[in-house]
């Protein structure tokens, strides 16, 4: 079964993104992306 996740930028804690994991984790997920807020690639991590 699929989660739903969402993920916020570290710089500004905007909630730009989501996706789904297939994979219980025990640390939160990090991917680089872009925000819009920051107009910058930045790092995005899975919230609560």
């Amino acid at each position: 079964m699929s989660k739903k996740v969402i993920l916020a930028c570290v710089d500004c804690g905007s909630r730009n993104y989501s996706t789904t994991s297939k994979q219980e984790q025990s640390e939160r997920l990090e991917i680089k992306k872009f925000c819009k807020t920051c107009a910058t690639h930045t790092l995005h991590r899975e919230t609560k």
